[in-house]
């Protein structure tokens, strides 16, 4: 899985040769790619070069959530452009939501899981909302863990064979959250491993865990875990 911010470095160019590269490499892997909203020539490129699958969270069905959210030029239509399109290309489509994220009520929760169930996507990732302190929500209170893997377990009892993670942020609102995340129903981890002295650039959230513990020669941290 290649994660990142929608960071004009990383070109089609630059993306197409690190999934070479990455496709060459190891040929039984599939390459997971979340790199947010692109064109739809951005999305072929880059399936054609190899990734399989692509994560893309909806954020919100509701349009009102979404624009109070969301910065004026970015719009619920363009997201689900994004999401229709990966489809239409081939690609095994990521969607899903935060949980407890300011002005949201279960109404809006609702919303998500019927635009889930008629979307069908091969992965869905929901997670606890964790605030970021230089964020305009940075004063609000995190999402509950507890309401997460119940949400967890109605999307496992709507899709029993789609892809649904146990997230980090779910791990950072509660010590054992992965854990009770995977007995609620979930069925994947992703364990980071990005070098840890990178990882502090890549902070969405304040207080993550796993910034030290789970790079590739600690992995079996987290296989004891999951056992």
């Amino acid at each position: 899985v290649l994660q990142g911010g929608e960071d004009p470095f990383f070109t089609d160019d630059v993306l197409c040769g690190i999934i070479g590269r990455i496709r060459a490499a190891h040929p039984d892997c599939a390459v997971t790619l979340s790199f947010g909203e692109r064109s739809r020539k951005s999305y072929e490129r880059l399936h054609e070069a190899g990734a399989e699958r692509y994560l893309l969270r909806h954020e919100a069905a509701s349009p009102a959530l979404y624009r109070r959210w969301h910065p004026p030029e970015m719009s619920l239509e363009n997201r689900m452009r994004c999401l229709s399109d990966l489809r239409e290309i081939g690609y095994a489509v990521g969607a899903g939501c935060m949980v407890g994220a300011p002005f949201q009520t279960a109404a809006d929760l609702a919303c998500d899981l019927r635009f889930i169930e008629r979307f069908q996507p091969e992965m869905c990732g929901i997670g606890p909302f964790l605030p970021q302190k230089d964020t305009p929500f940075g004063a609000y209170p995190g999402g509950s863990g507890e309401l997460t893997c119940f949400l967890l377990s109605l999307l496992r009892l709507m899709h029993p064979h789609m892809l649904i993670p146990a997230t980090t942020a779910l791990g950072t609102v509660d010590p054992q959250g992965r854990e009770k995340g995977i007995l609620a129903g979930a069925n994947v981890v992703m364990p980071n491993l990005s070098p840890t002295s990178e990882r502090k650039k890549y902070a969405l959230y304040d207080h993550k865990i796993c910034t030290g513990d789970e790079s590739a020669q600690c992995i079996a941290c987290m296989r004891a875990r999951m056992a």
